[in-house]
């Protein structure tokens, strides 16, 4: 059998379309007359050589569409990573497109990669560039522009939003993987529960879909040669060879297809694929959505959805203290006096995690988060205090009623302060009338419990004691 290709270029790497054509997805992009297929196809002049920014998952076809564009525009094109490139490779890059231009009319496009990475000083090195018309700046990122590009340069870039691809979109992009004779050339057979099992791995993914069939595609070979081998030892191959029977409808052996070519199976994707690719970035806007998911899971009591994005962070590598932390924000925030001891089981859980440590730091975390997401739930605590904080911020503060003022210092007494303060515990259930609010507040109710788990019954009590204290 022939090898499979060989070489340090991945199979990702190889299988990079060459046209806009080739491109999996984001059709929303590439339909006639968007800015991308203008600039993929205007070699005259400048017109719709609009800078553009395009944002999305890692894996979508950010460096994809970029070169395609390179490889079918007239432009001169120039790619820059932001890992290693500073100010003056930037610098370098304007200095020669201006000089292009002016001497040859030769517009150039930057393609920056990663640009989230260049600080405020390096982003403010491309502007009077993509101002000026020097470049035309295409830029790639996995994080929001709005937190990661300084406004400038947003103002003066298109934002294009790349969609997670979807299942057939990855589908379509394996097969093709299989059969190019830059990818496998077709020398394997790739079985339908196999391709199901890739797609489903890769999470939207597309370098990552291909990664995982590069990997299974070699396991596969490495089965089928050591059958082959196997077969030679027992006996001469081509003894007694019958074409109907090696080639007809007789079945093949494991990993074997009829025609003598490796077979991926969905067990060979599962073994070279030790478990899902998350699609996660810790410090990008999946973070934030998965903790967001998590919080609002949590709030609206679907215990298995908590725990689905529990384990996604987890999973991801998330650090638990982070978790732990929002753990103990949702035990106040959203449970509150419903049930106070939420918060004592979510410090706990903090508490647990530190000590022991991951990955037995999970099971205390699961333990909180079921609490919590089955815990009758309450917001009026915090809720109250954002009222009262909103009154003291309005100039709603009021003086303190001298009979609460500190009466421990010289001269105090002489001022009224203290003077007929009552005593709580002196009463008979150490509850007393007295005015508590400064008097622009008298009245004025901040605390409304609902009728879920402990705030039912607190709910009563508290009627009782406003009726004590306010004198009704």
């Amino acid at each position: 059998m022939t090898p499979l290709p060989q070489g340090s270029t991945p199979l990702a790497v190889r299988m990079r379309p060459t046209t806009l054509a080739e491109v999996a997805g984001q059709q929303h992009l590439l339909r006639p007359g968007s800015p991308l297929v203008t600039l993929a196809s205007d070699t005259a002049g400048e017109q719709g050589a609009v800078s553009v920014i395009l944002w999305g998952p890692p894996g979508t076809g950010k460096t994809t569409l970029a070169q395609a564009i390179a490889s079918t525009s007239g432009r001169r094109f120039v790619e820059l990573s932001a890992v290693t490139a500073g100010v003056k490779d930037v610098r370098q890059v304007m200095e020669k497109a201006l000089s292009d231009r002016d001497l040859y009319g030769t517009t150039t496009v930057l393609f920056l990669d990663e640009i989230h990475r260049f600080t405020k000083a390096q982003q403010d090195a491309l502007l009077p560039g993509v101002e000026n018309g020097w470049v035309v700046l295409i830029a790639a990122t996995t994080e929001n522009p709005s937190f990661s590009v300084i406004t400038p340069l947003l103002s003066r870039s298109l934002l294009l939003t790349l969609e997670q691809l979807g299942d057939d979109d990855l589908a379509d992009l394996v097969r093709r993987a299989v059969v190019d004779p830059r990818g496998l050339g077709d020398r394997v057979v790739l079985d339908d529960e196999a391709l199901a099992t890739i797609v489903r791995l890769a999470s939207g993914d597309a370098r990552r879909a291909l990664t995982a069939l590069e990997a299974s595609a070699a396991s596969a070979v490495a089965v089928h040669d050591e059958l082959a081998a196997g077969a030679a030892v027992l006996g001469d191959p081509d003894a007694d060879f019958d074409p109907d029977a090696e080639y007809g409808d007789a079945p093949a052996a494991d990993g074997v297809a009829a025609d003598d070519r490796p077979v991926i199976t969905a067990e060979t994707v599962a073994q070279s694929v030790d478990r899902a690719l998350l699609r996660y970035d810790r410090a990008g806007d999946e973070h934030y959505d998965v903790i967001s998911a998590f919080i609002k899971s949590v709030r609206g009591s679907d215990v298995d959805a908590a725990l689905h994005y529990l384990a996604r962070m987890i999973e991801a590598g998330e650090d638990p203290r982070f978790i732990c932390r929002r753990i103990i924000v949702s035990a106040s925030e959203d449970i509150g006096m419903a049930d106070p001891n939420a918060l004592t089981v979510a410090v706990s859980c903090a508490t647990a995690v530190q000590m022991i440590g991951m990955p037995e730091g999970r099971i205390p975390m699961a333990e909180a988060v079921v609490y919590l997401a089955t815990a009758p739930k309450s917001n009026r605590a915090y809720r109250a205090l954002d009222a009262a904080l909103a009154d003291v911020r309005a100039g709603g503060a009021g003086r303190v009623p001298l009979h609460l003022r500190d009466a421990h210092y010289p001269g105090a007494r002489r001022l009224g302060h203290g003077k007929g303060y009552k005593y709580a515990h002196d009463a008979e259930f150490g509850v007393v009338e007295q005015q508590y609010l400064p008097d622009e507040l008298v009245g004025t109710t901040y605390y409304d419990p609902t009728a879920n788990g402990n705030e039912r019954d607190l709910a009563a009590r508290l009627e009782k004691l406003r009726r004590i204290t306010r004198g009704r």
